[in-house]
């Protein structure tokens, strides 16, 4: 996944994102609340050398310093230092403990030493500060202090019994206003940084194990296929979901960019009987089937179509006619195609699918569905033939063989690999001719070309209902 997926990803799942980040925020906010404040105060010291008055002797005690400085830094925290300090200011603590709220540190090139305390309570703090200190200063002029045996083995003009430093305070350490721990903004950043990296690798994860195609190119670089349509997923499809001559929305659009598509599409073996089918149930395929043959007759081109889903016929409930007669009945040769075939709006003749029968995959297969679809394609122009789903049933692999070419519809964000590759695969053993795929149900790109025409889709233009007590036309033609 490159770093475009990536940002996509990441926006197509803002609502993983805005969970975990709303989580390790409110997280860090509720430690936050719960941690007991920690106040630090601080204090400086001077370290000097008792040299004479004499330049070079000024100088010498100033590296004197400087290279002892370090060392006495790593004094500070230790139980010399500490013991004293607890049995002063009675704390109720150990030494040790003690030892691991101070830190010392000495600048480089200075001879200055700032010691801090943490505690809890500030006032408290500014006294160990302070107490540190001066116990740090006595234990640091009791080491330099040269011992008896030393003088006694030095020259008679060796100095006395005196360190050869001393340790001044520069800075006293006061009660700190402001504590120096928690730090809610700080936290807060923290907990946003740490739900955001949370919610990158739960998208990353889902995004490795999620197969389904969420763009028409990449179904087009999975399959090998031509995309000849992408049909926006619209909200108001299940209210009308057949378009008509004055509907300018999106998705007629795209139906009819579909229509293009295909009449440009294999110009020197056009095909006339055209199968569409898709992997699994619900993925669109009713849908497509009928918009695309009324976008066709629209165009002026005779359309039939034909409902050779035979196990759950849904075109002629789309369209408010009647279903007990049709394909089956021409089947078993109980009447004409001519005889049950029935017309709508637009010049578009439909053939139902007729009553249900015990054995639709050998009804589908049979050389009299060979002729009925051969009769068709010499009266018409153009034969849509809506299928079953491809994976569920065995109709449509029977039926692929007759039909000129195969349009197969894949939902969006729904359809995976897997499923996809089947259906393929399944189309090319049989010798099918699959002429591409239509994209089902895509997220619409944000500034399309028709926007502009959302006034136009609502004004009043013809609609094909379904007679009184029939069902919705949506009923199944979203779900197929």
């Amino acid at each position: 996944m490159d770093l475009h997926g990536f940002l996509k990803a990441l926006v197509r799942r803002w609502l993983t994102v805005a969970v975990c980040m709303g989580l390790a925020v409110g997280a860090a906010f509720a430690v936050t609340n719960l941690m007991t404040p920690v106040y630090a105060a601080s204090t400086q010291l001077f370290v000097a050398t008792r040299s004479g008055e004499d330049t070079t002797q000024l100088s010498q005690g100033q590296t004197f310093s400087q290279a002892r400085v370090q060392s006495y830094a790593a004094i500070v925290p230790t139980r010399q230092v500490t013991g004293p300090v607890v049995r002063e200011l009675k704390l109720r603590t150990t030494p040790e403990e003690l030892a691991s709220r101070i830190t010392a540190e000495a600048p480089l090139n200075t001879v200055l030493i700032n010691i801090t305390v943490r505690d809890t309570d500030p006032q408290r703090a500014a006294s160990v500060a302070n107490a540190v200190a001066a116990s740090f200063s006595a234990v640091v002029e009791r080491l330099e202090t040269p011992s008896p045996d030393q003088v006694a083995a030095a020259e008679h003009d060796a100095p006395a019994l005196v360190s050869p430093v001393s340790l001044g305070v520069t800075e006293h350490a006061v009660a700190p206003a402001d504590p120096v721990s928690p730090r809610p903004l700080l936290n807060l950043a923290g907990g946003a940084l740490v739900g955001l990296l949370l919610a990158a690798g739960l998208v990353v994860l889902r995004e490795t194990l999620d197969t389904t195609l969420k763009t028409s190119q990449t179904l087009g670089e999975f399959t090998g296929l031509p995309g000849l349509g992408v049909i926006p997923y619209d909200k108001s499809a299940p209210a009308q979901p057949l378009i008509t001559a004055a509907t300018h929305s999106k998705r007629a659009e795209a139906f009819r960019k579909l229509r293009t598509n295909l009449q440009f599409a294999q110009v020197d073996d056009r095909p006339r009987i055209i199968m569409v089918t898709s992997s699994l149930p619900g993925e669109g395929k009713t849908n497509t089937s009928v918009n695309l043959a009324l976008s066709l007759a629209e165009a002026g081109v005779s359309t039939c179509l034909v409902d050779a889903d035979l196990r759950r016929p849904c075109v002629a409930r789309t369209f408010g006619l009647v279903q007990d007669a049709g394909l089956t009945t021409v089947l078993i040769g109980q009447a004409r195609a001519e005889d049950v075939m029935q017309q709508v709006g637009n010049g578009l003749s439909v053939l139902a699918g007729g009553a249900v029968p015990p054995n639709p995959t050998e009804l589908l297969a049979s050389a009299r569905m060979n002729e009925i679809l051969q009769d068709l394609a010499k009266k018409y122009e153009v034969v849509i033939v809506d299928t079953a789903p491809l994976l569920p049933v065995a109709d449509t692999i029977g039926l692929a063989p007759l039909a000129q070419g195969t349009l197969l519809v894949v939902r969006a964000s729904k359809t995976n690999r897997d499923q996809v590759r089947t259906a393929v695969e399944a189309l090319d053993r049989v010798g099918g001719r699959v002429l591409g795929t239509v994209f089902n149900m895509a997220a619409a790109p944000k500034g399309d070309q028709y926007d502009t025409y959302g006034e136009y889709g609502e004004l009043p233009s013809p609609r094909i209902s379904a007679p009184k007590g029939a069902a919705s036309p949506m009923d199944l033609v979203g779900e197929k």
